[in-house]
């Protein structure tokens, strides 16, 4: 028998470095902060069970689902030259998943059951609220005390001169392409600030069909795509002004809405990491759940929103010290947690559940869509110029005054999260829900005055 040779041709030999190159290559690509060889393992995974209808209807499936899509679509939207400017990673997020249910781009099957679980963890174990607890909750708490304070005294003028410059503008472009004023008042720039659609626009509908004697159903049709486009016209401008914060620092507070005369300490104590304490989280979480509940219980009996009874009672927390140190650091860090991770997830879950994307895409009228601009920008340019004669950053101001044309909580996290300013949520909700509030009762006292 010949001896055969146990040296392979030249050409056949596999270099076993070559396969651990190629992963450290791809492993160096992140999706989110995950490893794409990783990430695509996941996302097998996430895919498979989802296509034989086992991807858990709860908090598990809802959460790999959310935090698959949104790490992706975040990554993507960083990338994308131009749209990472103005807020492209929540653009994408909000966006590309409303779009994805609304043309089914999914096996039919398999669509359902991702629905399905994004419903179990968004709307059935209220992730929307808690995500909002965490952050209210804690950003106030670690906000410092005199920023508090004045943001709160200052707000409310660039806010009601927003607003009347939003009304004001909206009817003159309505005018412009023949839209009488009062059609334009009622049911183009009110839904667009009157605070989101469970808060603003469901009422508005409800109190509209009584005095208007027309079916609800309608009148929702006819003021949903104002509210939508409303929001998506307010996260590009926040990403804008997050752009020109950038070249303009002077009008850059970083975060901070009010200039007190010590803001380079004040940014260096913020910018200062402190160890992280999971003790203290788990601290600053109960403090966040407790705090919705307190809202939540108080409200039937004070008259008051229960979230806006969330902010007063942490601010209230906040001012009289009542709260150790310890424990507000506990908040805080729960509540960067929660930013850092859970902000692109949930606008995901806003974008499957609560952005109709083919209501979005009929309202696209060049003029319809032009009103609804005008409204918001008008709005943003008040917030900016009366910030700066209060002595208020004009970034900062202007973003919050935008969080007035913000679809409620929904809107709010998208607008904040297109400008990376998460913790102006405080002053962002008191924009949305008082405004919002404001801005229904108004709408309804002149309908009946003037139908």
């Amino acid at each position: 028998m010949s001896n055969v040779s146990s040296v392979a041709p030249l050409s056949l030999v596999a270099d076993p470095g070559l396969p651990r190159q190629v992963l450290r290559q791809l492993s160096a690509i992140k999706v989110g902060p995950v490893p794409l060889p990783l990430f695509a393992a996941i996302a097998a995974v996430i895919f498979g069970a989802a296509y034989v209808g086992k991807l858990p209807a709860d908090m598990i499936g809802g959460f790999a689902a959310i935090m698959m899509f949104g790490f992706l679509f975040s990554e993507i939207g960083a990338r994308i030259p131009g749209l990472r400017t103005i807020g492209g990673s929540a653009i994408l997020c909000l966006f590309v998943s409303s779009a994805l249910v609304g043309y089914q781009a999914f096996y039919p099957e398999m669509g359902k059951v991702f629905v399905k679980s994004i419903t179990g963890v968004m709307k059935d174990a209220n992730f929307l609220y808690l995500y909002i607890a965490c952050l209210v909750t804690g950003s106030m708490l670690g906000m410092n005390r005199r920023v508090l304070i004045q943001g709160f005294l200052r707000m409310f003028v660039p806010l009601a001169i927003g607003t009347l410059g939003a009304v004001a503008a909206g009817i003159a472009a309505g005018l412009v392409f023949g839209y009488t004023p009062a059609h334009t008042f009622f049911f183009i720039v009110m839904p667009i600030i009157a605070g989101g659609i469970g808060e603003g626009t469901l009422p508005l509908s409800l109190a509209y069909s009584d005095i208007l004697s027309q079916p609800q159903a309608g009148l929702i049709a006819s003021l949903i795509p104002a509210a939508l486009i409303g929001n998506v016209v307010a996260i590009v401008a926040a990403g804008v002004l997050k752009r020109v914060g950038e070249k303009h620092p002077d009008a850059c507070g970083n975060g901070l809405l009010v200039r007190t005369g010590d803001d380079n300490d004040l940014l260096k104590e913020i910018s200062q990491e402190k160890p992280i304490e999971l003790p203290l989280m788990g601290a600053g979480l109960l403090m966040a759940c407790t705090m919705f509940i307190l809202g939540a219980f108080l409200a039937p009996f004070v008259g008051i929103p229960g979230p806006i009874i969330m902010i007063l009672g942490a601010a209230m927390l906040k001012v009289s010290k009542l709260i150790p140190a310890r424990m507000e650091l506990g908040a805080q860090q729960m509540y960067k947690f929660i930013a850092t991770n859970m902000t692109f997830p949930l606008l995901v879950g806003l974008g499957v559940l609560y952005v109709p994307w083919h209501d979005l895409v009929a309202a696209f009228t060049l003029p319809y869509f032009i009103i609804c601009t005008v409204t918001v920008l008008a709005m943003v340019s008040s917030g900016w110029f009366v910030g700066k004669l209060l002595n208020m950053y004009q970034v900062e101001s202007a973003i919050v005054t935008a969080c007035h044309s913000g679809l409620g909580g929904t809107g709010d996290v998208a607008i904040l999260s297109a400008c990376n300013r998460m913790g102006l949520m405080p002053f962002a909700q008191i924009s949305t829900r008082i405004g919002g509030a404001t801005m229904v009762v108004l709408a309804v006292f002149l309908l009946k005055i003037f139908h």
